[in-house]
C-alpha cells in the first residue's frame, strides 16, 4: 500500500531514514517513526509513505503514519487548542501555572495541591478564571497535557452523583476554528 501526503505551501520537509521533519513560520516539528516495514520518501512537493510488505497490519501502519504527518503539518499552520473548564460547588479550587507544572490548589478543599505535567516543550497554559487553554504545534502533547490536568483533578472515595468537583475537557480541535473545534460537553 502507498499514501502520499501533500506538503502545504511555504512548509520545509525533511526526510531522513523515518525521520520526518516539517519547518514553517519559524517553529519545527520533528517526528521518528521506527516501523521497519514502513518507507518514507519526499518527492515532488508530496510525502510518499509506502508498506514494504502487503499485510493488513502494514497497510494499517502506512495509514497511522500518513494521519501523524498530517497533524503535524496542521499543528504548525494553525496549532491545537483544548479548552477545559473547572467545575466545583464548595471549595473555590485555584488554578495557576508554575513553569512546566499546573498546580490545582483547594481541590475539594485538600490541604495539599495537586500538580500536574506540561508535556513538550512548545505547549501552552493559560489560565481565565474558571477556564484553561492548552494550546501548541503538537497534538499529541497538548491532548495529553489536557488528559493529565483531567487526571489529577479526579474526585476519589465519593460519590460522584453528588461530588462533582473536577476539571473537564470542554471542546478541542485547530485554533482558528474558535469555539467551532470536536465538542465533547
Amino acid at each position: 500500500m502507498r499514501k502520499e501526503v501533500e506538503i502545504p505551501q511555504g512548509m520545509e520537509v525533511i526526510v531522513s531514514g523515518n525521520t520526518v521533519t516539517l519547518r514553517a513560520n519559524g517553529k519545527e516539528e520533528s517526528r521518528e517513526f521506527n516501523i521497519r516495514k514502513v518507507k518514507i520518501s519526499k518527492k515532488n512537493g508530496v510525502i510518499e509513505i509506502e508498506g514494504l510488505d502487503k499485510k493488513r497490519k502494514t497497510n494499517a501502519l502506512v495509514s497511522t503514519v500518513a494521519a501523524h504527518i498530517k497533524n503535524m503539518a496542521l499543528g504548525l499552520q494553525h496549532g491545537y487548542e483544548y479548552r477545559l473548564k473547572a467545575v466545583f460547588s464548595h471549595f473555590p479550587m485555584a488554578i495557576k501555572v508554575e513553569g512546566k507544572k499546573v498546580v490545582i490548589s483547594n481541590f475539594a478543599g485538600e490541604k495539599k495541591p495537586r500538580y500536574s505535567e506540561i508535556v513538550g516543550e512548545n505547549t501552552k497554559v493559560e489560565v481565565k478564571g474558571k477556564e484553561i487553554i492548552v494550546s501548541g504545534p503538537s497534538k499529541e502533547m497538548v491532548a495529553q497535557t489536557a488528559a493529565n490536568i483531567e487526571r489529577v483533578a479526579r474526585v476519589k472515595n465519593k460519590d460522584l452523583r453528588v461530588f462533582q468537583d473536577g476539571i473537564y475537557l470542554v471542546s478541542k480541535g485547530l485554533v482558528e476554528e474558535k469555539g467551532g473545534g470536536e465538542s465533547n460537553a
